[in-house]
């Protein structure tokens, strides 16, 4: 696939292991997305939280990150940090959403993501959707596992601005961390805005990509 965003795009997945994840790594081309095509739908699944006050943050959130939008989202229960232990459960939760859509873009967690979590659920996608196109998101943690991207979403001020806003609206239980806040959020935006000639941006892995070139 070449030139995303050329053709019709109406269907989103947003895979994350916890809440938080989809929004930290790809809420501004959430934000985009959604303000530039009304009525999108996104389906949504995240591994954690599910029946706790963390899953009432990200339905507020992921509400907001998706104006617009026909939002289906399931938050799991699967114990944080443990997700290798539930390879099975977690497997059948991606195969279940394969199931019930066929997007024309995938965002998750990036396979080479330090955190076992993330990179256990990076490297399901595939095995249930195995002809999309799948954007690996990042989050900034302090093991410092960022690397070269391959695929840019430029983010207007205004979009930066609104992203970093929200993320502090709906996600109390997070601002006690010490990497949660306006300077790493807008700070990483920055410099990838940087590495792709904008003000701002999100950044991707992309780990197969089809073109059609004669198309």
């Amino acid at each position: 696939m070449i030139g995303l965003g050329a053709g019709p795009l109406e269907r989103i997945v947003a895979v994350g292991a916890h809440c938080d994840d989809i929004a930290i790594g790809a809420g501004g081309t959430l934000l985009t997305l959604c303000l530039a095509r009304p009525g999108v739908r996104v389906d949504a699944l995240v591994l954690s939280g599910g029946g706790t006050d963390r899953e009432q943050e990200e339905r507020a959130a992921l509400a907001a990150f998706c104006p617009g939008a026909d939002l289906r989202l399931t938050v799991l229960k699967l114990p944080d940090g443990r997700m290798p232990a539930y390879w099975e459960e977690a497997k059948a939760a991606v195969e279940e959403l394969r199931g019930q859509t066929d997007p024309d873009l995938i965002l998750a967690p990036r396979t080479d993501d330090a955190h076992q979590d993330h990179r256990g659920l990076a490297r399901l996608i595939p095995t249930a959707f195995r002809d999309h196109l799948v954007l690996g998101y990042e989050i900034v943690k302090w093991d410092g596992d960022l690397g070269r991207p391959a695929a840019y979403q430029p983010l207007s001020p205004e979009i930066a601005e609104q992203k970093v806003r929200l993320l502090q609206e709906h996600y109390p239980s997070q601002r006690h961390r010490p990497w949660y806040d306006r300077e790493a959020f807008l700070g990483l935006a920055r410099i990838r805005g940087i590495e792709c000639h904008a003000r701002y941006a999100e950044a991707f892995a992309a780990t197969k990509l089809t073109l059609h070139l004669g198309g």
